[in-house]
């Protein structure tokens, strides 16, 4: 079984799964956010192809801690998940990995348009890392 972190964009919403050991994180692909019926049915697929047993979703947190607007969507988001889904769902502290992402795509020379298509995917990466790193040991 394993784990598949989004990470959740108005426009894309970014996806990684773990290898089954649960130690590597390999980013996926993203997915539109809408039309959310759209959404729904591509992560459905993802969940029984890759047998995943928990969905990470990053929770956007300020630098100092506290939660704005991007985290009350984020709340909704997952909201609306878990009535449509079974797998359970965690939040996982999201702080950084977009700018992590894009200075990793920038360093590894990706040209700017298309690290547009790749940061989300890189995102949900490190985000799933992280938590691999720390609650998956």
């Amino acid at each position: 079984m394993r784990i598949l972190a989004l990470d959740h964009g108005t426009v894309r919403i970014g996806v990684a799964v773990s290898d089954e050991t649960k130690i590597i994180a390999t980013p996926l692909e993203y997915i539109e956010a809408e039309p959310f019926g759209a959404f729904l049915e591509r992560l459905k697929k993802l969940l029984i192809e890759k047998e995943v047993e928990l969905i990470l979703i990053g929770m956007p947190r300020n630098m100092d801690g506290s939660y704005g607007p991007a985290a009350q969507k984020v709340e909704t988001f997952v909201g609306v998940l878990k009535t449509a889904l079974t797998v359970p769902i965690k939040l996982w502290d999201e702080r950084l990995t977009s700018t992590m992402a894009n200075r990793i795509l920038i360093q590894g020379k990706v040209r700017r348009d298309q690290r547009k298509q790749k940061v989300d995917k890189m995102a949900a990466a490190i985000l799933l890392q992280s938590y691999l790193d720390v609650a998956v040991s």
